[in-house]
């Protein structure tokens, strides 16, 4: 992977550049915690909006759950709305989907409804198992979509950093199972493509990643044909080695005849850029809201 030079890393690099706090000072806690009074008060307003919540589970365990927000024309028989799913960063060991619910009332309020995903995390389960619960957790969205009024046909799929990767491993080719169509679109945030630099690193310490395992778990390493359209982009404040996974996974997709848009957001930092994700009026939030646009 010449376009991501991260063997010619020390240890102590790959360390460095595979920690996005190390680009803000070290403390990403702020952020998290924005996360959760964002997603409070989204919920508070999809509810004042009129929307059904549902919490739902596609699996026995009790983190394989996700939130739901159905926007209230659902309740009043009106044409099947599209669906934008999110799933949460936090390198597969932290946050959950309540941490994740802050696009819920801009969904609503455009007749977009809304799912945070949540699932095990890291030691509990280990990445197989949990790039295993994301694509359930997508495969049950899309068959109950329309018995909930949801447009099958219409469901984006949006990550961050490891939320984007879990994303891309629903669009790989061969990830679902037969019957079941990929999703209309990818929003692909601060995501990591290429698993092999994290091991030896602190963040392996929870994974325990093995070398042949890393390239199987690794979209960049996997087939991308008829993979979705996508938005790939990450933060102007990250590291060299994010932005050059993010880089290299477009120019993949491209070579395999996918449509990608890719972009830089300025003045965002690996943990804010995803706060846009539904926002009009900024890059991400734009973005996002463009693919429910195009059927195309």
């Amino acid at each position: 992977m010449s376009d991501i030079p991260w063997q010619q890393l020390s240890a102590a690099e790959r360390a460095r550049e595979y920690s996005p706090s190390s680009c803000i000072g070290g403390n990403y806690q702020p952020f998290v915690e924005a996360y959760r009074a964002r997603s409070a008060e989204a919920h508070a307003a999809a509810l004042a909006l009129g929307a059904r919540w549902i919490e739902g589970h596609y699996g026995t365990a009790p983190s394989q759950r996700l939130d739901l927000y159905l926007p209230p024309a659902m309740q009043r028989g009106a044409a099947p709305c599209p669906l934008l799913v999110f799933i949460h960063g936090g390198y597969w060991q932290e946050l959950s989907a309540r941490d994740s619910r802050f696009a819920a009332a801009r969904c609503v309020e455009r007749g977009i409804a809304f799912a945070a995903v949540d699932y095990t995390l890291a030691p509990a389960a280990r990445v197989p198992q949990i790039v295993d619960e994301c694509r359930a957790a997508f495969v049950d969205l899309a068959r109950a979509a329309p018995g909930l009024g949801i447009d099958p046909a219409l469901v984006v799929v949006a990550g961050s950093s490891a939320g984007a990767h879990l994303a891309a491993m629903i669009g790989v080719e061969g990830a679902l199972p037969g019957g079941v169509a990929p999703p209309h679109a990818l929003v692909l945030v601060s995501g990591i493509y290429l698993l092999e630099p994290l091991i030896g690193t602190p963040i392996d310490d929870a994974l325990g990643l093995q070398a042949g395992e890393a390239r199987v778990l690794s979209p960049l390493r996997l087939p991308l044909r008829g993979f979705p359209r996508s938005a790939v982009c990450w933060g102007e404040v990250e590291t060299a080695q994010f932005k050059a996974q993010s880089r290299a996974f477009d120019d993949a997709l491209r070579a395999a005849g996918a449509a990608t848009q890719r972009f830089e957001v300025p003045g965002r930092n690996h943990f804010d850029v995803i706060l846009d994700l539904a926002e009009p009026g900024t890059t991400l939030g734009n973005a996002t809201l463009q693919l429910f646009d195009n059927r195309a």
